[in-house]
């Protein structure tokens, strides 16, 4: 039905205005009016107004009046001030999106362009002191929803991560446990394993242990001390092999990890390099550092006075890295907005290197996750580690199914696990990713209400009237008598997923998904009890607008990351 329109309009500007637009023109200023009795498709003239102009309301009356023949599909066009007003036929545009949807299944809404842009988007990027928390579990939800867009938009994604394994952070856990571990490991204190680093990070902050000493590791490290690399190389394993299960358990799976220690001495290259072609200026205490106070960012140290590096070194080397050996066209790096000055320095850098690249970085930032209690800090144990908080809420909707039905162990373990997940990825993505949000487990768990429970009930719920159906054959051959106003409303909003799924494609955005789907929930629920469905009259087309509703659903939901389920 889009397609009709666009095509109307496309060659109804261009011949009463003499305007060429491209269909992604036209496409991008269509709007969806919140009143169905104004149009099922709007088109505001202003913008068309500004190029040549004219007033908005004469352009939108001389477009009306190209228009002469009218497809079928379209039962009327209005004009109202600068709009133009599409009232489509609900019938055709039910039979259209039915026949469409359940051709194209899992593609249905995808866009299979073989001009296929490749990018890059890094995250989690952890350290490797500590175990993930909430605030990664946000990072993972946004970064595996914005390749799932891209992909689906027909893009071709990297995921990767930059695994910080070196530095400061990294010493203060090395420390702690060379005072305090003995011999202790992961599997004598019965602890997963990146918990059991993470509790050395904490206990050097608890036993105030100087801060020299974990300098003076960093320079032993640094220098090839062979006790202070096999420390270290223990404890890095048992930390990553630890974000291995949670990335599994989170439905995670990175193309490539690179790793601060392998990279960060090639960062200094670069600086070495800068620094004779004057970009970068050394300080009297021997620091390399630049000048950026023209971009307003100040001055920034890229090393230290003792020749270590700092953050911004390796990542310059790691975006020129990224650009070579993947041949990507775009950089997005997942990271919360307290890095925000980080980023304008590191293109800005880029920039002065006079990389081509540097104009194909985007930091996408994200705000914080606060607790009821206020915000997570690491280093004195105040986190809400993403394994525990996994396992607490699957406890919640293991109590919640337990309630509901008798299921198997092995049933329950998997379906509330799935309903879990649900509720962290779905919580953490409704929350537009610029803002900084409050996390309230309990609430996030609930079957009713803006909740990923709630949306996954509404698939299972679903699913058991097609279930309920004697009819399982020759559902194509189906007729339309009259529409109900929920199934209008319904079909209406399963026409929109295209649109939605292309906005957020634009903006990398995934909580314009997230919002569809709760809204298409809803929609469809009451759908379920205004239309009775089965040995209706009407049972073959219901059905049908059923089978396409959870066909549109299961994609919404799959761009989330989140699993459907068959039955709750």
């Amino acid at each position: 039905m889009m397609n009709i329109i666009l095509n109307i309009m496309q060659k109804a500007v261009q011949n009463s205005l003499n305007l060429k637009l491209t269909i992604q023109e036209i496409e991008e200023k269509i709007e969806i009016p919140s009143d169905s009795l104004i149009g099922d498709f709007a088109f505001p003239c202003f913008f068309i107004s500004s190029k040549l102009r004219k007033n908005p309301n004469e352009i939108a009356l001389k477009i009306k009046d190209e228009i002469k023949n009218i497809p079928k599909e379209i039962s009327e066009i209005k004009v109202s001030g600068p709009y133009l007003n599409f009232f489509v036929d609900k019938k055709i545009l039910a039979v259209n999106l039915i026949k469409e949807t359940l051709k194209e299944n899992k593609k249905y809404g995808s866009n299979n362009s073989e001009n296929r842009k490749k990018t890059s988007v890094e995250f989690p990027s952890p350290n490797t002191n500590k175990p993930l928390h909430l605030g990664h579990l946000r990072n993972m939800a946004i970064g595996e929803s914005v390749s799932r867009i891209l992909e689906f938009s027909g893009g071709k994604v990297f995921r990767n991560s930059l695994n910080n394994d070196r530095g400061i952070h990294i010493c203060k856990s090395m420390t702690a446990y060379e005072k305090y571990g003995g011999n202790k490991t992961p599997e004598s204190e019965k602890k997963k394993s990146d918990h059991f680093v993470g509790d050395y990070y904490v206990l050097f902050s608890e036993k105030n242990i100087p801060e020299k000493s974990i300098q003076e590791m960093l320079r032993k490290w640094e220098q090839r001390d062979k006790k202070v690399l096999a420390l270290w190389k223990k404890m890095n394993k048992w930390a990553l092999d630890g974000f291995k299960e949670t990335y599994k358990k989170y439905g995670i799976k990175l193309d490539r990890e690179y790793f601060e220690s392998e990279i960060y001495l090639k960062g200094k290259e670069l600086v070495e390099q800068g620094l004779k072609k004057g970009i970068f200026e050394k300080k009297k205490d021997g620091s390399v550092f630049i000048d950026l106070n023209n971009e307003k960012l100040g001055e920034k140290i890229v090393l230290r006075a003792d020749n270590t590096s700092v953050y911004i070194t390796q990542d310059l080397y790691l975006a020129k890295l990224k650009f070579d050996e993947l041949k990507i066209d775009n950089s997005i790096y997942v990271v919360g907005n307290e890095q925000d000055y980080h980023f304008n320095v590191l293109v800005s850098i880029l920039k002065k290197l006079k990389f081509n690249f540097a104009d194909k970085i985007k930091h996408l930032s994200y705000g914080m996750v606060v607790l009821p209690e206020g915000r997570m800090k690491s280093r004195e144990g105040k986190v809400v580690d993403a394994d525990d908080l996994i396992k607490e809420i699957q406890d919640l909707a293991k109590k919640e199914l337990s309630s509901r039905s008798v299921l198997s162990q092995k049933e329950l373990e998997s379906r509330s696990l799935k309903i879990a997940l649900a509720s962290i990825k779905y919580f953490l993505l409704k929350t537009d990713i610029n803002k900084d949000m409050l996390f309230n487990p309990e609430e996030s768990t609930r079957f009713d209400g803006d909740t990923g429970p709630y949306i996954q009930y509404s698939y299972a719920r679903a699913n058991s009237i097609l279930k309920k159906s004697k009819i399982k054959n020759d559902l194509n051959k189906f007729e339309i008598e009259t529409l109900h106003p929920a199934e209008i409303e319904l079909i209406k909003k399963l026409s929109q997923f295209k649109k939605i799924v292309l906005k957020a494609d634009e903006t990398l955005n995934p909580s314009l998904i997230a919002h569809y789907s709760y809204q298409l929930a809803q929609i469809f629920n009451e759908f379920y009890h205004s239309c009775f469905v089965v040995d209706s009259t009407e049972e073959k087309f219901r059905l049908n607008l059923i089978k396409s509703f959870m066909q549109i659903l299961k994609n919404s939901l799959y761009l989330l990351g989140i699993e459907i389920l068959e039955e709750m």
